[in-house]
Parts: C-alpha cells; structure tokens; sequence
C-alpha cells in the first residue's frame, strides 16, 4: 500500500515520519521542499504537487494551515482530486471548516472516492510522541478500515459519525483550550507579580481541580520564556474564527470564545502570530 502525505510542519513532519518508520510507502509534498527534508532522507518520495502525489497513492493524508489550503489542495486544479484513482480515500487531519468537509465529502462522492476529516488535537508533543487524540468524521467503515494508521499516530481514537462531525468535535476541543488558556496566562501573571516561586505554585495547584493539559505542559514553557510553537497564535486564530462562524450558522452566542478571539488578535497584532498559543501571555503583560 502507497500513501500519500501533505504538509511537514510543526505537526504533519512527525506525524508522516510514524507511518514511515512503520514500513509503509511515502509519497510527500509541501509548499518548502526543505521543510521536507529529513523525511526525504529517511527514504519518502518527493512529488511536485498534491496531484503528483495522489496520483500513485492509495491513502492520501493531509495537515495543511487553513480551510483555503485543504480547499487547494483538494479540489484545486493541481489538487488530490485530480490525481487520486477511484476508490482511494482522502483524510484530512488539518483542523478546517466542518462545513468545507462536507463539501468535500460530496465531490469525493462523485469520482467513487473517499473523505474522511480526522482533525488532532496533542500539539507538537503528541505529534512527535504519536499521542494525538483523533476524532473522525466520515464513512465509519473507512475509518474502521484505517485503524492501523491511526494507532500510529495517535493514543485517543473516536469516531463522531457524518462527515464534518470530526471538525465539530475539534472545535469543541478549542473552544475548552481558549477559555482554558485565558485563566492559565492570567493566573501565571498573577503569580509572577506577586513574586511567586512559580514552580512551587504549579506543583501546589497542577494536581487538583486547576490541573490541565496546558497547565501540565505549557505552563513551565511560559515559566521559562519558551514561546516557540506547539500551535501558532495564527492558526488558533483561524480556529476560533471557525468556530464563531459555525455558532452563528447554529444561532449560538459564545461570549467567551468571542473574548478569546479579541485577545489573540490582539496578540497577533503585537507581533506574537508565529509563537505558541501560550504567548497569549506576552499581549496581556501589556494590557493596561
């Protein structure tokens, strides 16, 4: 069995890499062939295009940046539609539009192939230590089909049901990180102006009803001005902003996660789009 892969970033280079390690066939393209590098050297096959790379692929993966992307790199004229035989199956494990999945879904549909959404959510340390949490939508029998792939690369496998229903459930995960990360940047801020040993006030509070993920793992990065990215301020951006837009279409009002799109946006304009989402922490320092 051939795959096929798009996108080495932060995520999608370490994700590609376990599936070459377990033996498998890699046909890789990205935007920066350099980004591809070391996959390349450890034995995957360059392609030129999304096309190039479905055309000799039974399985093409995808971790793009945003919904105009996986819209390129599927349904584009160079996309994986174009080369992709019949039968084949497409996943996309970017996060994206819900909606754009199901329109994917559809024109998958009509060349007899197949379209599953499998957003993640782990960061650049689930990616690397294959621990993901995967959450698919899609035909349930494919899914089923590619559990090899998914154990992988990741610890926690669900299925949500009809397309789309893979980027609902992620978007549940980020609007639980925005809320989440407000309160673990203000409450580091907080100790940090106090004169706090913060090290010795993450072990008092890591273990008890405050624990989570970002405290566990993010919070010592803030402690030590590590903002490099797990997950770009950028792409948590376009994130919240998909999920303000499915709420409208929903009639939902989320005046939390709308806070939460006002700071990061500030953050962004503060020079911070590149960092990790918790340098959240260095646009409310300024705050005034």
């Amino acid at each position: 069995m051939i795959l096929g892969w798009i996108g080495t970033g932060i995520m999608g280079h370490s994700m590609a890499r376990h599936l070459l390690d377990a033996g498998y066939c890699l046909n890789v393209y990205n935007r920066t062939k350099s980004k591809a590098t070391e996959l390349l050297n450890a034995g995957a096959v360059w392609c030129p295009s999304p096309k190039a790379v479905a055309a000799n692929a039974d399985i093409v993966f995808l971790m793009v940046g945003f919904p105009q992307d996986v819209r390129e790199t599927i349904l584009g004229s160079q996309g994986v539609l174009e080369g992709l035989q019949s039968n084949g199956i497409i996943v996309d494990m970017t996060t994206s539009s819900p909606t754009l999945a199901q329109e994917i879904e559809k024109e998958c549909r009509k060349k007899n192939i197949v379209s599953l959404d499998a957003p993640v959510s782990g960061g650049d340390l689930g990616a690397k230590n294959a621990t993901l949490s995967i959450m698919i939508g899609g035909d349930k029998q494919t899914a089923e089909l590619l559990t090899p792939f998914w154990n992988l690369m990741g610890k926690t496998v669900v299925y949500h049901g009809a397309s789309g229903n893979g980027q609902h459930a992620k978007m549940v995960n980020q609007i639980l990180i925005a809320g989440n990360m407000i309160g673990l940047c203000e409450a580091i801020l907080y100790g940090f102006r106090c004169g706090l040993d913060m090290e010795k006030v993450l072990q008092s509070v890591s273990g008890g009803a405050a624990g989570s993920w970002s405290l566990t793992n993010l919070a010592p990065r803030i402690c030590k001005k590590d903002f490099a990215p797990g997950f770009m301020i950028e792409h948590f951006i376009k994130d919240l902003g998909i999920v303000l837009e499915e709420s409208q279409r929903m009639g939902l009002t989320l005046p939390g996660l709308a806070l939460a799109e006002q700071l990061y946006n500030s953050a962004k304009s503060k020079g911070y789009a590149k960092n990790g989402t918790h340098a959240l922490i260095l646009a409310l320092e300024e705050l005034r």
